[in-house]
């Protein structure tokens, strides 16, 4: 079984990082079919990527052929990648050198369509900023406190750290444009909430994966440690949750979350107040970021919902094809 694997990357503030995480992809101990690096509009990035690799075996340097965006962006990698395997990695990440070896395993059974992996935070300050609950690392895009370990059938993956089976996107479509990141604009996400929902109902006996042995270890800069970033990043995410349960219905939709904030965060917010009881440090503010963090996801919720009954989904799912592909590498080579 091959694997391709995609990195979408938008800026040349993360040179360093692009070159990193493709070098992480080089030294799987399964190794990849190819490397698809996808650049979302960004003229001289496209430019200065596609010299550092002119030439270079397994390593191939797209353009964006959709909108702005994260979603268009893997679309434009799904439609080129060759691999039985799609996966995609973050450009601010390192995958562990059995990554793709976990992943790959994962798909022995014919009914499993996606498997994800564990994300780690490299934070820029060293070290977990004091106040920072891990029950909200996904605010920061990493796995966080409440997935349950192991190997483990779950809703949906994560996107920064997640392979797909080729078939999946022949069933279901790609990921739905209007919902994920677009550059450092507003932090929206659950592109691959939604695309995961749509699968298991195009084939309900379709198995999603999370295996916590596909490591990857992703960076936290020092602007996603500040309370502001935070606030803002779960306002953001009840704003794109609201409209994956405007598409697939808030049922299923808010199923996992439903769990999440009735058990997890409260025992979360309890762990903060006994360590404040106790004297620990960080134990007050752990409990009032989760406080901040629920109902500023719950205020995103409430807007998201009520934009999208007077206007309707903002979002469309695209189609995998071969034209996305050709045009994607044809803005490449110019």
């Amino acid at each position: 079984m091959t694997a391709s694997v995609v990195i979408c990357v938008y800026t040349e503030d993360r040179w360093s990082d692009i070159l990193a995480a493709v070098d992480s992809v080089r030294a799987q101990s399964y190794t990849a079919l190819e490397t698809l690096l996808v650049v979302d509009h960004n003229p001289a990035l496209l430019g200065r990527l596609t010299e550092k690799f002119a030439g270079e075996p397994g390593v191939e340097v797209l353009a964006n052929a959709g909108p702005r965006g994260l979603s268009a962006g893997r679309n434009t990698g799904i439609a080129a990648a060759r691999g039985d395997i799609i996966a995609f990695l973050d450009d601010d990440a390192v995958a562990e050198r059995d990554w793709l070896h976990w992943f790959a395993a994962g798909y022995a059974d014919p009914r499993v369509l996606a498997v994800g992996g564990h994300t780690e935070p490299i934070w820029a300050s060293g070290r977990r900023p004091r106040w920072f609950p891990e029950e909200f690392d996904w605010v920061v895009g990493c796995s966080y406190k409440g997935l349950p370990p192991g190997k483990v059938e779950v809703r949906n993956v994560l996107g920064g750290n997640a392979s797909f089976r080729r078939g999946a996107f022949d069933i279901a479509g790609g990921f739905a444009t209007g919902i994920g990141r677009d550059g450092d604009k507003r932090p929206l996400g659950c592109e691959e909430t939604e695309l995961c929902i749509r699968i298991t109902r195009a084939r309900p006996d379709a198995v999603l994966l999370i295996d916590d042995r596909a490591v990857i270890h992703h960076r936290v800069p020092a602007g996603r440690e500040r309370f502001a970033y935070f606030r803002t990043r779960a306002y953001a995410e009840g704003l794109s949750k609201a409209l994956v349960a405007r598409s697939v219905g808030a049922g299923k939709g808010l199923e996992t979350e439903r769990a999440y904030s009735t058990r997890v965060l409260p025992a979360g917010a309890v762990r903060g107040v006994r360590d404040f009881a106790l004297g620990r440090a960080g134990g007050a503010g752990r409990a009032g970021a989760i406080v901040t963090g629920v109902l500023a996801a719950a205020g995103g919720y409430v807007l998201g919902s009520w934009r999208a009954r007077g206007a309707g989904a903002t979002f469309t799912v695209a189609e995998i094809d071969a034209p996305a592909k050709e045009v994607g590498r044809a803005e490449a080579a110019a």
